[in-house]
């Protein structure tokens, strides 16, 4: 009987405010800034936020938080859709911080009647100078004196489009000797005459994250604000709007970030990487965004898996990525079809084969009884992996070398009888014979060999690209390493091999399919794939052979 897994400890907060009574339903959000793409550390924070309310009951609202006009655009807000759903999630609303506008000036309009709110003349060099220290007091400067009246005034004139960026900012007038410097009289509004991607150019003055944020979370009653860490110091000033306000008491709550070995999280780093060309696109399979993974041929089930392994705590740490490409393989081996290619090719001739051919059964999937079985043409010629043939092995080399016999895969046993070679001494082909008797699910031959190899026909074979994917950066903890962190990149994390050669079944495949390459790894189709081009691109090795190869 296996053990019930234990609760996260929000989970458990969760449970406890359930039972008490302190709430029905359970209402989260997930709350992306749409000026990038999504990468793997959002994807704990959607596992986690729908999660729960797949769990518990109740609802979670996708929520854009669009408060800075100048980085964000319409195509990263497709890009974050597309991913929450191939994450397998759906959100209850769509909603965006921008659709409250109206309602976030009112609010500011509300604490300035009120005289928590103040409009400030100063640059923003002044501004943090008079915050002080965290162990002096910050000052308040001569604006912070103006009558309730002279500040609804100018921040109507703000919102007119009457100053400049930067000439003016709306800030809270809490506490400038606050411990938490947060809370020394914090900015909620700034002026920037910028193109809105939704709302165009009706607004000049935009809501600061920490206005805009917990503010939202009430209009939309969220029962639980999930953050991460950095977002501790904030919660003050999220509770004192909230209250300030008289509005629906969200709460926030942190939990610690996840970042993975052998990559970058940072939006910047990311966006750093595809400007510098480095990387082709935020898609580029080597990349840790969520498309990217997709397009390399993660599944969904897969980064659910990892999510869940990795947990929720409070404290961060650094997860080996080892563990993401152990889920996939989990997952990817008892879906994935089983194919056939060779990736350097090396003919052999079956010199005692006289048929034209025939119809060899492989199964598609040992894993899965119900796959069935498809059908490959056994012929006269073929082609095996050049690195499957040795002229002067060593012991326990169990592939083809003169005089050895090996087993085709679904096939027959066949015998290297001799090494043809080019003018400058290299292998270009190897003469073979085969056993008759020796047919898989048939043999009555009764030899036995100890290497197997896969093969394809070299009359029917279809040529193909094979993209072989490998870590980005060369060191495990790419932040903490000393210098530029481009300086990391692994200039081996991509090779292009442009003359594979594939089963003629893989002319079928589509974007859906997960194939597994027999003894290679596994593969997907590429979105560059067009007409006869088939481009495939490696998702993970059968085994994890960085760590063997790094020890």
């Amino acid at each position: 009987m296996s053990e019930e897994k234990s609760l996260n400890f929000i989970e458990e907060i969760v449970e406890q405010d359930l039972a008490s009574g302190k709430y029905k339903n359970i209402i989260t959000r997930f709350p992306p800034e749409p000026n990038g793409y999504l990468h793997m550390g959002h994807a704990t924070s959607i596992c986690l936020n729908f999660g729960l309310t797949k769990k518990y009951g109740g609802y979670t609202n996708l929520r854009f938080d669009d408060t800075n006009p100048v980085t964000e655009e319409t195509e990263y807000v497709e890009s974050i859709k597309e991913d929450v759903k191939w994450l397998g999630f759906e959100w209850k609303h769509e909603l965006y911080a921008s659709d409250y506008f109206e309602q976030l000036y009112a609010f500011a309009v509300k604490l300035i009647k009120k005289g928590l709110a103040y409009v400030d003349d100063s640059t923003s060099e002044e501004i943090a100078e008079q915050k002080g220290t965290p162990t002096q007091p910050g000052r308040r400067n001569q604006y912070a004196e103006r009558s309730i009246d002279t500040n609804l005034e100018l921040f109507v004139q703000m919102r007119e489009g009457k100053y400049a960026d930067g000439s003016k900012v709306l800030r809270a007038k809490i506490d400038m000797a606050s411990s938490n410097m947060l809370m020394r009289d914090p900015i909620l509004y700034r002026i920037k005459h910028a193109h809105h991607h939704r709302t165009g150019d009706n607004w000049c003055i935009y809501p600061m994250y920490d206005f805009a944020h917990g503010q939202s979370d009430s209009i939309e009653n969220i029962t639980h604000s999930i953050c991460t860490l950095e977002f501790i110091p904030h919660r003050e000033l999220y509770n004192w709007l909230i209250k300030e306000l008289d509005i629906y008491p969200s709460h926030q709550y942190e939990f610690a970030r996840r970042n993975l070995t052998y990559t970058v999280m940072s939006k910047r780093k990311l966006l750093q990487l595809v400007n510098e060309g480095f990387v082709d696109g935020w898609d580029d399979p080597r990349m840790p965004t969520i498309s990217a993974m997709r397009r390399r041929g993660f599944t969904p089930a897969s980064i659910r898996e990892f999510c869940d392994k990795i947990g929720v705590a409070k404290r961060e740490n650094l997860v080996d990525v080892g563990l993401l490409e152990f889920c996939v393989r989990e997952d990817l081996n008892k879906i994935a079809l089983r194919r056939m290619v060779v990736l350097d090719p090396l003919k052999i001739v079956i010199t005692n084969y006289d048929k034209e051919g025939e119809v060899v059964l492989s199964e598609n999937n040992p894993e899965d009884a119900n796959s069935g079985s498809r059908e490959i043409l056994f012929g006269k010629e073929l082609f095996i992996e050049r690195e499957d043939f040795m002229e002067n092995p060593p012991k326990k080399f169990f592939r083809l070398a003169p005089g050895q016999m090996v087993r085709l895969k679904s096939a027959y046993i066949i015998k290297c009888d001799e090494v043809v070679k080019d003018e400058q001494d290299n292998v270009i082909e190897l003469k073979c014979t085969y056993i008759p008797e020796s047919k898989s699910g048939s043999d009555t031959s009764g030899i036995h060999v100890k290497g197997t190899l896969h093969w394809v026909n070299a009359t029917t074979a279809i040529p193909v690209q094979i993209n072989l994917y490998d870590r980005l950066f060369t060191v495990e903890d790419v932040d903490g390493a000393e210098g530029e962190f481009k300086d990391y990149i692994n200039k081996n994390s991509l090779q292009v091999i442009a003359n594979a050669y594939a089963e003629p079944d893989l002319r079928n495949a589509n974007m859906q399919d997960r194939f597994q390459f027999l003894r290679k790894g596994y593969f997907c189709l590429d979105k560059n794939s067009a007409g006869e081009k088939l481009i495939f691109n490696r998702t993970v090795t059968l085994k994890d052979t960085w760590a063997k190869a790094n020890k």
